[in-house]
């Protein structure tokens, strides 16, 4: 199923459970994440993630580290900058040093004419679920966020998921809820309390996004 992941990748997360001591009995689950994470990229997947409240906003968090350098400066490659050259000479410069290359990911908390629309006209509880159906593609990785593991429109984003084809990745708290149950890798935090779950996915998925970078930028 997996692909080699580089050790140096495989690192960010003993340095991750260094600093944080609590996560260390979900380090096994943590690299079955980093794999999930990178072997989407080697196959030229994208990310697709969704969350409700505070885990909205980790979601859409997740896509801007991706979508840019991180830690990396990911400067364009010489034959992007020679094709930004042959369309626009006199913008090329300007555009290939500020332009980072990306790991491409979509937050799918933010499409707000489609999910009220959506909401209004079908099911509120499926506006994710829509939404993979649309932009999922085999190769590609959902990464559903839920404190309790029992979010009705996450859990049918993952089944919808899994219906097509896409691989599933869920960060939960510590019970793990539905999602862990019908996830293919389910990152369980220690807590049962909703902020600090969300206190502690905020250091996991920094470190996924660390560990996806250096996979495909890193020497």
């Amino acid at each position: 199923m997996y692909y080699q992941v580089k050790q140096s990748t495989l690192a960010a997360v003993d340095t991750l459970i260094a600093r944080y001591p609590v996560l260390k009995e979900c380090r096994s689950d943590l690299v079955l994440a980093v794999k999930e994470i990178c072997l989407c990229y080697h196959s030229g997947g994208r990310i697709l993630t969704c969350g409700n409240g505070g885990s909205a906003s980790d979601a859409e968090h997740i896509v801007g580290e991706l979508m840019k350098g991180f830690l990396m400066p990911r400067r364009l490659t010489q034959e992007m900058r020679e094709k930004l050259e042959a369309v626009s000479p006199e913008h090329a410069d300007y555009i290939a040093d500020n332009l980072q290359m990306a790991l491409p990911a979509v937050s799918l908390v933010n499409e707000t004419a489609l999910t009220t629309a959506f909401s209004n006209d079908q099911a509120p509880d499926l506006v994710f679920a829509q939404q993979v159906l649309g932009l999922g593609r085999q190769g590609d990785l959902l990464i559903g966020i839920s404190t309790s593991g029992n979010s009705s429109n996450v859990v049918y984003a993952v089944e919808t998921a899994h219906a097509i084809g896409v691989r599933t990745l869920v960060l939960t708290g510590r019970s793990g809820g539905r999602l862990k149950g019908i996830a293919d890798v389910s990152v369980c935090v220690p807590d049962d309390e909703t902020y600090r779950i969300q206190e502690l996915h905020l250091p996991v998925y920094h470190m996924l996004c660390i560990a996806a970078e250096n996979e495909c930028f890193g020497s």
